[in-house]
Protein backbone atom coordinates (compact mmCIF):
# COMPACT_ATOMS: atom_id res chain seq x y z
CA UNK A 1 0.00 0.00 0.00
CA UNK A 2 3.24 2.11 1.12
CA UNK A 3 4.26 1.34 -2.31
CA UNK A 4 1.59 1.95 -4.70
CA UNK A 5 0.35 5.63 -3.14
CA UNK A 6 3.37 7.28 -4.58
CA UNK A 7 3.14 5.75 -7.42
CA UNK A 8 -0.44 6.45 -7.86
CA UNK A 9 -0.35 10.07 -7.29
CA UNK A 10 2.59 10.37 -9.90
CA UNK A 11 0.65 9.05 -12.28
CA UNK A 12 -2.67 11.50 -11.91
CA UNK A 13 0.16 14.38 -11.76
CA UNK A 14 1.33 12.97 -14.89
CA UNK A 15 -3.02 12.78 -16.33
CA UNK A 16 -2.79 16.40 -14.54
CA UNK A 17 -0.30 17.71 -16.65
CA UNK A 18 -1.71 16.07 -19.91
CA UNK A 19 -5.34 17.70 -19.13
CA UNK A 20 -3.36 21.11 -18.39
CA UNK A 21 -1.15 20.51 -21.98
CA UNK A 22 -4.96 20.57 -23.68
CA UNK A 23 -6.31 23.74 -22.39
CA UNK A 24 -3.02 25.67 -22.70
CA UNK A 25 -4.45 25.55 -26.69
CA UNK A 26 -1.11 25.49 -27.93
CA UNK A 27 -1.38 22.09 -29.51
CA UNK A 28 -3.88 20.90 -31.70
CA UNK A 29 -6.55 18.59 -30.59
CA UNK A 30 -5.92 16.14 -33.24
CA UNK A 31 -2.25 15.60 -32.69
CA UNK A 32 -3.03 15.98 -28.51
CA UNK A 33 -6.75 15.28 -27.76
CA UNK A 34 -7.73 15.23 -23.95
CA UNK A 35 -7.43 12.30 -21.54
CA UNK A 36 -11.30 12.08 -21.44
CA UNK A 37 -11.40 11.70 -25.22
CA UNK A 38 -8.79 8.88 -25.33
CA UNK A 39 -10.83 7.20 -21.98
CA UNK A 40 -13.76 7.17 -24.22
CA UNK A 41 -12.07 5.97 -27.40
CA UNK A 42 -10.49 3.52 -24.80
CA UNK A 43 -14.11 2.36 -23.44
CA UNK A 44 -16.07 2.51 -26.57
CA UNK A 45 -13.16 -0.16 -28.21
CA UNK A 46 -13.41 -2.07 -25.02
CA UNK A 47 -17.19 -2.82 -25.95
CA UNK A 48 -17.19 -3.03 -29.62
CA UNK A 49 -14.20 -5.65 -29.05
CA UNK A 50 -11.49 -4.09 -31.08
CA UNK A 51 -8.64 -4.35 -28.38
CA UNK A 52 -9.57 -7.24 -26.96
CA UNK A 53 -8.97 -9.54 -30.34
CA UNK A 54 -5.91 -7.22 -30.92
CA UNK A 55 -4.42 -8.01 -27.05
CA UNK A 56 -5.03 -11.48 -28.03
CA UNK A 57 -3.72 -11.98 -31.47
CA UNK A 58 -0.36 -10.42 -30.26
CA UNK A 59 -0.02 -12.53 -27.11
CA UNK A 60 -0.47 -15.63 -28.85
CA UNK A 61 2.06 -14.28 -31.49
CA UNK A 62 4.57 -13.60 -28.37
CA UNK A 63 3.60 -16.70 -26.64
CA UNK A 64 4.35 -19.33 -29.64
CA UNK A 65 7.85 -17.52 -30.20
CA UNK A 66 8.59 -17.13 -26.87
CA UNK A 67 8.42 -20.88 -25.86
CA UNK A 68 9.96 -21.77 -28.79
CA UNK A 69 12.77 -19.77 -28.31
CA UNK A 70 12.98 -20.53 -25.27
CA UNK A 71 12.80 -24.38 -25.79
CA UNK A 72 15.59 -23.71 -28.36
CA UNK A 73 17.46 -21.86 -25.81
CA UNK A 74 17.74 -23.80 -22.97
CA UNK A 75 19.76 -27.25 -24.48
CA UNK A 76 22.06 -24.68 -26.59
CA UNK A 77 23.02 -23.05 -23.58
CA UNK A 78 24.09 -25.39 -21.63
CA UNK A 79 25.87 -27.34 -24.34
CA UNK A 80 27.54 -23.79 -24.28
CA UNK A 81 28.00 -24.04 -20.96
CA UNK A 82 29.97 -27.63 -21.14
CA UNK A 83 32.46 -26.60 -24.14
CA UNK A 84 34.88 -24.14 -24.77
CA UNK A 85 34.78 -24.06 -28.38
CA UNK A 86 31.44 -23.84 -28.13
CA UNK A 87 31.82 -21.01 -26.47
CA UNK A 88 33.62 -19.82 -28.44
CA UNK A 89 31.74 -20.32 -31.48
CA UNK A 90 28.19 -20.52 -30.30
CA UNK A 91 28.51 -18.09 -27.16
CA UNK A 92 30.18 -15.32 -29.34
CA UNK A 93 27.54 -15.50 -32.06
CA UNK A 94 25.09 -15.51 -29.20
CA UNK A 95 26.49 -12.41 -27.39
CA UNK A 96 26.65 -10.75 -30.94
CA UNK A 97 22.97 -11.05 -31.89
CA UNK A 98 21.95 -10.12 -28.69
CA UNK A 99 23.13 -6.59 -29.25
CA UNK A 100 21.31 -6.54 -32.47
CA UNK A 101 18.24 -4.02 -32.48
CA UNK A 102 15.11 -6.12 -32.84
CA UNK A 103 13.56 -4.48 -35.73
CA UNK A 104 17.38 -5.33 -37.85
CA UNK A 105 15.24 -8.94 -38.10
CA UNK A 106 12.11 -7.49 -39.72
CA UNK A 107 13.27 -7.21 -43.89
CA UNK A 108 15.07 -10.63 -43.34
CA UNK A 109 11.63 -11.92 -42.13
CA UNK A 110 9.55 -10.69 -44.56
CA UNK A 111 12.33 -11.41 -47.58
CA UNK A 112 11.70 -14.84 -46.48
CA UNK A 113 8.26 -15.71 -45.24
CA UNK A 114 6.56 -12.80 -46.72
CA UNK A 115 3.85 -10.38 -45.22
CA UNK A 116 2.68 -13.65 -42.77
CA UNK A 117 2.39 -15.30 -39.24
CA UNK A 118 5.50 -16.92 -39.85
CA UNK A 119 7.76 -13.63 -40.26
CA UNK A 120 6.31 -12.68 -36.68
CA UNK A 121 7.06 -15.88 -35.57
CA UNK A 122 10.69 -15.77 -36.49
CA UNK A 123 11.17 -12.50 -35.03
CA UNK A 124 10.11 -12.97 -32.05
CA UNK A 125 12.18 -16.28 -31.92
CA UNK A 126 15.03 -14.19 -32.74
CA UNK A 127 14.85 -11.99 -29.96
CA UNK A 128 14.45 -14.53 -27.51
CA UNK A 129 16.71 -17.55 -28.32
CA UNK A 130 20.00 -15.51 -27.80
CA UNK A 131 19.19 -14.12 -24.17
CA UNK A 132 17.95 -17.40 -23.14
CA UNK A 133 21.27 -19.44 -24.42
CA UNK A 134 23.56 -16.16 -22.89
CA UNK A 135 21.56 -16.55 -19.22
CA UNK A 136 21.59 -20.55 -19.24
CA UNK A 137 25.63 -20.24 -20.27
CA UNK A 138 26.12 -18.20 -17.06
CA UNK A 139 23.90 -19.95 -14.91
CA UNK A 140 25.49 -23.52 -15.48
CA UNK A 141 29.12 -22.06 -15.30
CA UNK A 142 28.54 -19.64 -12.08
CA UNK A 143 27.39 -23.17 -9.91
CA UNK A 144 30.17 -23.43 -7.26
CA UNK A 145 32.28 -26.69 -8.61
CA UNK A 146 31.25 -28.40 -5.16
CA UNK A 147 27.42 -29.37 -6.89
CA UNK A 148 29.09 -30.94 -9.51
CA UNK A 149 31.60 -33.29 -7.37
CA UNK A 150 28.72 -34.14 -5.05
CA UNK A 151 26.81 -35.15 -7.43
CA UNK A 152 29.32 -37.17 -9.34
CA UNK A 153 30.40 -39.07 -6.07
CA UNK A 154 26.49 -39.74 -5.44
CA UNK A 155 26.58 -41.56 -8.83
CA UNK A 156 24.91 -38.54 -10.87
CA UNK A 157 26.59 -38.10 -14.38
CA UNK A 158 25.19 -36.93 -17.90
CA UNK A 159 21.83 -36.10 -18.25
CA UNK A 160 20.64 -36.91 -14.64
CA UNK A 161 23.47 -35.05 -13.37
CA UNK A 162 22.15 -32.04 -15.83
CA UNK A 163 18.81 -31.91 -15.31
CA UNK A 164 19.16 -32.80 -11.35
CA UNK A 165 21.91 -30.66 -10.39
CA UNK A 166 22.96 -28.15 -12.76
CA UNK A 167 19.41 -26.55 -13.96
CA UNK A 168 18.21 -26.80 -10.36
CA UNK A 169 21.27 -24.67 -9.39
CA UNK A 170 21.15 -22.59 -11.81
CA UNK A 171 17.70 -21.77 -11.56
CA UNK A 172 17.76 -17.92 -10.74
CA UNK A 173 20.14 -16.85 -13.89
CA UNK A 174 17.65 -19.02 -15.92
CA UNK A 175 14.69 -16.86 -14.58
CA UNK A 176 16.68 -13.71 -15.12
CA UNK A 177 17.22 -14.90 -18.60
CA UNK A 178 14.13 -15.74 -19.25
CA UNK A 179 12.69 -12.35 -18.07
CA UNK A 180 15.00 -10.22 -20.08
CA UNK A 181 13.99 -13.32 -23.46
CA UNK A 182 10.77 -11.91 -22.62
CA UNK A 183 11.42 -8.32 -22.74
CA UNK A 184 13.34 -8.62 -26.04
CA UNK A 185 10.63 -10.73 -27.37
CA UNK A 186 8.12 -8.17 -26.87
CA UNK A 187 9.84 -5.30 -28.34
CA UNK A 188 11.02 -7.85 -31.47
CA UNK A 189 6.97 -8.60 -32.19
CA UNK A 190 6.01 -4.81 -31.42
CA UNK A 191 8.73 -3.86 -34.20
CA UNK A 192 7.14 -6.48 -36.26
CA UNK A 193 3.70 -5.82 -36.07
CA UNK A 194 3.93 -2.12 -36.76
CA UNK A 195 6.00 -3.08 -39.83
CA UNK A 196 4.11 -6.50 -41.34
CA UNK A 197 0.44 -5.61 -42.33
CA UNK A 198 -1.40 -7.82 -44.48
CA UNK A 199 -5.79 -8.17 -44.45
CA UNK A 200 -5.14 -11.82 -44.11
CA UNK A 201 -3.39 -11.56 -40.63
CA UNK A 202 -5.32 -10.74 -37.35
CA UNK A 203 -4.17 -6.99 -35.82
CA UNK A 204 -1.86 -7.20 -32.97
CA UNK A 205 -1.44 -3.95 -30.95
CA UNK A 206 1.33 -2.97 -33.23
CA UNK A 207 -0.56 -2.78 -36.11
CA UNK A 208 -3.40 -1.26 -34.65
CA UNK A 209 -0.86 1.53 -33.83
CA UNK A 210 0.51 1.58 -37.38
CA UNK A 211 -3.41 2.14 -38.45
CA UNK A 212 -3.67 5.06 -36.14
CA UNK A 213 -0.70 6.97 -37.59
CA UNK A 214 -1.95 6.24 -41.45
CA UNK A 215 -5.62 7.36 -39.97
CA UNK A 216 -4.22 10.41 -38.03
CA UNK A 217 -6.29 8.92 -35.17
CA UNK A 218 -4.16 10.14 -32.26
CA UNK A 219 -6.46 8.69 -29.60
CA UNK A 220 -5.63 5.31 -31.28
CA UNK A 221 -1.90 5.95 -31.68
CA UNK A 222 -2.46 6.94 -27.58
CA UNK A 223 -4.42 3.57 -26.31
CA UNK A 224 -2.08 1.31 -28.28
CA UNK A 225 0.89 2.59 -26.56
CA UNK A 226 -0.59 2.46 -23.13
CA UNK A 227 -1.78 -0.82 -23.41
CA UNK A 228 1.33 -2.38 -25.30
CA UNK A 229 2.96 -0.62 -22.09
CA UNK A 230 0.05 -2.29 -19.76
CA UNK A 231 0.22 -5.71 -20.94
CA UNK A 232 4.10 -5.32 -20.57
CA UNK A 233 3.67 -3.95 -17.33
CA UNK A 234 1.47 -6.69 -16.27
CA UNK A 235 3.21 -9.80 -17.41
CA UNK A 236 6.34 -8.44 -15.71
CA UNK A 237 4.20 -7.51 -12.23
CA UNK A 238 2.29 -11.32 -12.56
CA UNK A 239 4.22 -13.67 -14.11
CA UNK A 240 8.08 -13.02 -13.62
CA UNK A 241 8.28 -10.88 -10.50
CA UNK A 242 6.27 -14.09 -8.39
CA UNK A 243 8.50 -16.64 -10.07
CA UNK A 244 11.77 -14.99 -9.49
CA UNK A 245 10.65 -14.18 -5.59
CA UNK A 246 9.97 -17.85 -5.34
CA UNK A 247 12.87 -18.83 -6.63
CA UNK A 248 15.44 -16.56 -4.54
CA UNK A 249 13.22 -17.57 -1.15
CA UNK A 250 13.77 -21.29 -1.46
CA UNK A 251 17.16 -20.29 -1.85
CA UNK A 252 17.39 -18.56 1.46
CA UNK A 253 17.85 -14.86 -0.83
CA UNK A 254 16.14 -11.71 -0.26
CA UNK A 255 13.87 -9.72 -3.12
CA UNK A 256 12.88 -6.15 -2.27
Amino acid sequence: MKRALPATLFFLALLALWQLATWSGRWSPVLLPSPLHVAEYLTAALQDGTLIEAIWVTMRRLLAGYLIGVVLGLPLGLAVSSSQLLKDTLGALALGLQTLPSVCWVPLALLWFGQSEGAMLFVVVMGTVWSVIIATDHGARNIPPIYARAARTMGSEGLHQWTRVILPASLPFLVSGMKQGWAFAWRSLMAAELITYSPSLGQGLGQLLNIGRELSQMSLVITSIALILVVGVAIELLVFAPIERRVLLRRGLTIR
